[in-house]
């Protein structure tokens, strides 16, 4: 009777090829579809986790905040927090809690340098926009400016990880792009790792539909550590 055991030859060709053929996918998609818990699980343990974790930070939030209102006041007029309506999931809008890093009448600028736009339509990003404050820049290079986000995420409003929520609103979309509505938009995501505002919008489209086909707690807490790297680098937070 024939031997029906691969040999051991075999066998290291076979874990080998796997292991390059995990290897060449982007790190969000290996392993992605291993899901440990079924939706409903995963969706109420990311949701204790979102509660854990902001409810703990708020010792040190805190004080940062009240230091940043404190320069925002000093370095120009206007009010310390830029609450803006932001398109969530199911394309539900909803205020979103933000430091201001704009002069005050940064919107009604925004017609004038239109043309400076270095970003496919909807989004808009001028390097070095003479709109924002100096306290404003140091804000967005460190991410501070985000950190009133912690409200949105306690409020429900918002996941720590997930889609970034849009400022236009889902009648703005085209059809592929409403996907990203199937999921509760985060504080970062993997787009903030993988480029942050250097990526156009329909490239960041193709990584929150990415996030949405592999995400897990594991994939939320890799996205997490990066946004951690991200930050300190300031990699794209212009």
């Amino acid at each position: 009777m024939a031997n029906t055991y691969p040999s051991l030859d075999e066998l290291l060709y076979s874990a080998d090829y796997l292991f390059h053929f995990d290897t060449a996918k982007p790190w969000y998609e290996r392993n992605g579809h291993r899901h440990w818990l079924g939706e409903v699980a995963y969706q109420r343990w990311k949701r204790v986790i979102d509660l854990a974790l902001c409810l703990a930070s708020l010792p040190i939030v805190l004080p940062i905040l009240a230091v940043c209102a404190i320069a925002i006041k000093l370095d120009s007029r206007g009010p310390i927090f830029f609450n803006q309506m932001r398109t969530g999931k199911g394309g539900r809008r909803f205020k979103m809690f933000k430091l201001r890093t704009i002069f005050e009448n940064a919107e009604e600028l925004k017609g004038k340098y239109l043309h400076l736009n270095e970003l496919t339509y909807p989004d808009f990003k001028i390097r070095n926009d003479p709109r924002i404050t100096l306290v404003g820049r140091i804000l967005r290079k460190t991410s501070l400016d985000e950190l009133p986000q912690v409200f949105n995420v306690v409020r429900g409003d918002m996941s720590l990880v997930g889609p970034r929520p849009t400022s236009f609103s889902a009648e703005t979309y085209s059809l592929w792009h409403t996907a990203r509505l199937t999921v509760q938009p985060g504080v970062t995501g993997l787009w903030q790792v993988s480029g942050r505002s250097e990526l156009d919008f329909d490239e960041r489209l193709r990584l929150d539909i990415a996030y949405d086909r592999n995400r897990s707690l594991w994939l939320d807490t890799q996205i997490l550590m990066r946004t951690v790297g991200a930050v300190f680098s300031g990699r794209g937070a212009d």
